[in-house]
């Protein structure tokens, strides 16, 4: 495993790991980009976890997206919010990504993936429960590079009344 990449720009505007990981942990929306076969980029929208070190997504196993990442496990993900440009906040994870589990997941008990779908059952069907639909299987991304920013700590940036 690589060491991942400090940030170098935008420091004083990055969020801490704290906010960071308390962001990731509010945010249901992330936009996951894999590369085609042909070197197109390929974005789609997709649930995720982030548990403090790994981000977990459910994917599809019969999707243009599943398909790139076989062939080249290398992706980018941004998670970001915002409405008025001083308002702007948001992470980039860049990393590679490994499948864990059955493909497609099955109810089969699996320790590793016990917190992952607890922790996407309550952020996303107010359940500890995760109940697999035999479409999807879990892949876990290990970042190489955490990028964040929030404009709303640039005081340049707010707006004047």
């Amino acid at each position: 495993m690589s060491e991942l990449k400090e940030q170098k720009r935008s420091r004083r505007i990055a969020m801490t790991d704290a906010e960071r990981d308390a962001y990731l942990a509010e945010a249901r929306v992330c936009r996951v980009a894999t590369v085609g076969s042909d070197g197109s980029p390929h974005v789609t929208p997709l649930w995720f976890v982030w548990d403090g070190a790994s981000l977990w997504l459910n994917s599809i196993v019969q999707s243009q997206r599943w398909v790139d990442l076989e062939r080249l496990p290398r992706i980018a993900v941004v998670i970001d919010g915002g409405h008025d440009f001083h308002e702007l906040h948001g992470v980039e994870i860049e990393g590679t990504t490994a499948v864990v589990g059955e493909v497609p997941r099955e109810a089969t008990p699996n320790a590793e993936l016990a917190p992952v779908e607890a922790a996407f059952g309550r952020k996303y069907a107010d359940s500890d429960t995760y109940t697999p639909d035999g479409r999807h299987a879990w892949l876990r991304i290990t970042p190489s590079k955490i990028t964040s920013w929030d404009f709303r700590k640039n005081e340049a940036l707010r707006p004047r009344r």
